[in-house]
């Protein structure tokens, strides 16, 4: 439900420009932290003398709290607001971020880390839905990949902190860094992101509205949901694990690369910083299926490079990668909202992000069982499978059937 006679913010207003600055230190101050160990794995498996599958679980236990709480989130945001609720969802994750580097074992580690992910699973289960309320119609997909491209310096800002600082000094003061560096960009968040317009608080309306059971159901009932959040599960899963994963692959024989080096490999996020914005354009002119459909293919080409056994074709692929697989997600992510009833946004976005660190979870840690018994080529092989089936339900569900539905 949105306040009377507001269509949205345009770009050009000082609103608009205030909302996306907000969301992308949003960005930074969830997915620095999320992902920051991915950057010191073979440092955790070193200090705590775990495997690299156990050690990737820094990574999987913080997807996991996320991905079980995104519908909680947006039941909350239902009820009290889109921005109070991020805000408290972001200051919990930072608190905990502060304080898992100090801990002494692996269990209490993985259980911070778990926590703080819990807190972070406000910010990807909210802030599409806030996006798609408070900015034009006309707009959205284009805020979309702007706001996605946020996360991607979100996202190589934490390991390009955690991964040389880490090799210095430790993996816990390269974690505690991006922590800090967390703390700033919510402080940054606070500051800047506009109340919201487009939307009423439940705990406002006269009439509450459907249940939250009714806005879940609605969603799932729908194949075109249910076929973007298996885009996000089947690429976010490919995705997590590739990066997890070829970082150990390039510090063993024949590369031997040192710790140092292999962090810089997450420079290849810029090129993700790239695209989704690009993605977004393109899906505003020409329709997200067919820019989907492409976005997916790049991601493969990229994959299937890395198969090649030489180092520079190796970073060229994780280039082309990184690039199609932020442009598939700055697609799909914005596309579920947009794609859903206009009382069951939130829940929309929020079952995308559950399968998205769903997958996130799950292949990250399941594809180190297969490099622990295959090596890296059965890596890139089932990242490859995860690819193709995305693009098949795509095919067959996402295809649309009147320009309206682009």
């Amino acid at each position: 439900m949105s306040a009377s006679g507001f269509t949205g913010h345009l770009p050009g207003e000082r609103a608009y420009r205030r909302l996306i600055a907000g969301l992308f230190f949003a960005g930074v101050a969830t997915f620095a932290q999320l992902y920051s160990p991915q950057a010191v794995l073979p440092l955790i498996a070193a200090e705590f003398d775990v495997p690299p599958a156990t050690a990737a679980l820094t990574v999987s236990a913080t997807t996991l709290g996320l991905a079980a709480t995104v519908i909680p989130w947006s039941a909350a945001a239902d009820r009290v607001g889109r921005v109070p609720a991020m805000t408290v969802g972001i200051i919990a994750a930072t608190v905990f971020g502060l304080v898992a580097p100090f801990s002494p074992d692996i269990g209490i580690l993985l259980a911070l880390r778990l926590l703080e992910g819990v807190g972070l699973g406000a910010v990807p289960a909210i802030a599409l839905a806030y996006l798609s309320e408070e900015v034009d119609a006309s707009h959205t997909a284009a805020a979309a990949g702007s706001y996605i491209a946020g996360t991607t310096i979100g996202g190589l800002a934490g390991r390009i902190i955690a991964g040389p600082v880490g090799d210095f000094a430790g993996w816990e003061v390269g974690v505690l860094a991006v922590a800090i560096v967390c703390g700033t960009s919510a402080v940054a968040f606070l500051l800047l992101v506009p109340k919201a317009r487009g939307f009423v608080a439940l705990r406002h309306r006269p009439d509450r509205g459907p249940s939250l059971r009714h806005r879940l159901a609605v969603n799932l009932r729908s194949r075109r949901q249910l076929a973007l959040y298996a885009q996000g599960f089947l690429l976010m899963g490919g995705f997590v694990a590739l990066y997890n994963y070829l970082g150990f692959a390039l510090a063993e024989p024949p590369y031997s690369m040192p710790h140092w080096a292999v962090s810089l490999l997450f420079l290849a996020y810029l090129a993700g910083t790239v695209a989704s914005p690009v993605a977004g354009s393109l899906a505003s002119r020409f329709g997200r299926f067919p820019v989907l459909l492409l976005s997916s293919l790049v991601m493969a080409a990229g994959a299937g490079l890395t198969l090649v056994p030489a180092v520079v074709v190796i970073l060229a692929g994780l280039l082309v990668f990184t690039a199609g697989f932020f442009a598939a997600h700055a697609v799909a992510s914005g596309w579920a909202p947009v794609a859903a009833a206009r009382d069951a946004r939130a829940q929309a976005s929020s079952l995308y992000y559950l399968g998205y660190y769903g997958g996130s979870s799950l292949f990250g840690w399941a594809l180190g069982l297969v490099f622990a018994s295959v090596g890296w080529d059965g890596v890139a092989l089932a990242v490859l499978a995860l690819i193709a089936a995305a693009l098949l339900l795509a095919v067959l569900w996402l295809r649309p059937a009147r320009a309206s539905q682009r």
